[in-house]
């Protein structure tokens, strides 16, 4: 299907009507509600050589540290450098809808990644959370860890066709305000809503067996690193309204735009590890998030202002620039 589409591609390219491409092929895309969906029942996973890897994959997903991280057995298995679970991101298992969910991803990739600034695979992309979101070190692809995540990833996306519209997917943005962070209404916010789990100083609760957390560290040497997507304010701002505190979901969110933004900032001003290379990142400056915390840029705001808003006049300058880039 795939080579049929390219040979059609490049033979209406030629005809000159590249500009129909678009609208023609997106109606073939099916579209799937992942709001509606029952994930597959992990019970019934087989014992065969793919369900052995789904097991495991699940394992990995939803018991990071002990498996692959800094309290792994072998060390030459501690591939993550924090105590955090995929599914702390990743919530329910990858399963749970506007939760950055796992389901369908599997016909996603390759896809272009403006980060990197080209298409990448699924793989590089789980080895992108695992050199950010968990703060270590990439899995080798021929890694049975790997080949773990892949077959998870596979499984939870059973039945979802390739290239479909996922409803669900990723995370529902807020309608950020016309103003920068407030970190002071955001402590309070994190105080109020979101301390009695992650704790005062954010450093998380630990399991009963010592080992990972009940609760994730929010910031600290157990935390995210400053790369990974989470610093984002407008990213973590969207993850917490319509996924925080436990059990909210998108279609009872607990908090407002305001609160889920200044809490937002408030957690991401903390002190976190810190990831080396930033500036390769976004290669296209023009394609770099408005709340990417970590230069350069391209649209002559500083770093306070990204990091912390008010966003509009970021995104006007880049449209203005992009308008501008495109008129050459």
């Amino acid at each position: 299907m795939h080579a049929v589409r390219a040979i059609a591609a490049v033979s209406l390219v030629a005809l000159g009507v590249s500009a129909a491409l678009p609208q023609a092929f997106a109606a073939e895309r099916p579209t799937v509600d992942l709001t509606k969906m029952t994930p597959p029942d992990f019970s019934k996973v087989g014992d065969d050589a793919f369900g052995k890897l789904v097991k495991y994959g699940h394992a990995l997903f939803t018991d990071t540290a002990n498996q692959i991280g800094p309290n792994a057995a072998d060390p030459a298995k501690r591939y993550s450098g924090n105590q955090l679970t995929c599914q702390n991101c990743h919530m329910q298992g990858g399963a749970q809808a506007y939760a950055v969910p796992m389901v369908g991803i599997w016909g996603e990739f390759p896809q272009y990644r403006p980060r990197e600034g080209e298409v990448g695979t699924l793989e590089e992309r789980v080895n992108g959370c695992m050199q950010r979101s968990m703060n270590g070190r990439v899995l080798p692809l021929d890694s049975r860890e790997m080949k773990a995540f892949l077959a998870y990833a596979k499984w939870l996306s059973a039945g979802i066709p390739v290239e479909a519209k996922l409803v669900g997917a990723s995370l529902l943005p807020i309608k950020d305000p016309a103003r920068a962070v407030d970190l002071k209404h955001g402590a309070q916010v994190y105080a109020q809503n979101c301390a009695s789990c992650h704790g005062v100083d954010g450093q998380g609760v630990r399991a009963e067996n010592g080992k990972s957390y009940q609760f994730p560290p929010l910031w600290g040497p157990d935390s995210y690193n400053d790369g990974a997507g989470m610093t984002r304010v407008l990213t973590l701002a969207s993850f917490a309204k319509y996924n925080m505190p436990a059990g909210v979901t998108f279609q009872s969110p607990a908090l407002s735009d305001e609160d889920a933004y200044d809490v937002g900032g408030y957690v991401n001003s903390q002190v976190r590890p810190h990831k080396a290379d930033l500036d390769k990142d976004f290669p296209i400056r023009l394609q770099k998030p408005v709340d990417t915390g970590y230069g350069p840029y391209a649209d002559g705001f500083g770093i306070e202002q990204h990091k912390f808003g008010p966003f509009g006049p970021i995104r006007a300058k880049v449209k203005e620039l992009r308008e501008q880039s495109n008129g050459h």
